[in-house]
């Protein structure tokens, strides 16, 4: 149900878009998020956007990510300035996330 994609290689200091699409409404009037697994690290919460589109950011992202939503179950993730430490597989998801629309997610590689 839920399909993200944009992903890539790119060198240190480069920009990726990611998108992800959803179908059945899920997203509909729901919280959105994307969310990040890296190399042997647990999967942690990158940024988050209301239906209203109030946005939050973890620590590491904040003004270099950028969370933003259409009007359909469209969520993007405009990533700039990237670093070798943002390495690693994207997911889209409710905020909360369930567990049942978890995705195949997204590749991002950043090289150094």
């Amino acid at each position: 149900q839920v399909v993200e994609s944009g992903g890539g290689l790119v060198q240190a200091g480069g920009s990726l878009r990611l998108s992800c699409s959803a179908s059945k409404n899920v997203f509909h009037g729901m919280t959105l998020a994307w969310y990040r697994q890296g190399p042997g690290k647990q999967r942690e919460l990158v940024a988050s956007i209301t239906r209203g589109g109030l946005t939050n950011y973890g620590d590491s992202v904040k003004g270099r990510f950028t969370i933003s939503r259409d009007n359909a179950n469209t969520l993007t993730l405009q990533m700039n300035s990237l670093k070798a430490e943002d390495t690693a597989v994207y997911y889209c998801n409710l905020y909360p996330p369930n567990r049942s629309l978890w995705g195949q997610g997204t590749q991002v590689t950043v090289s150094s």
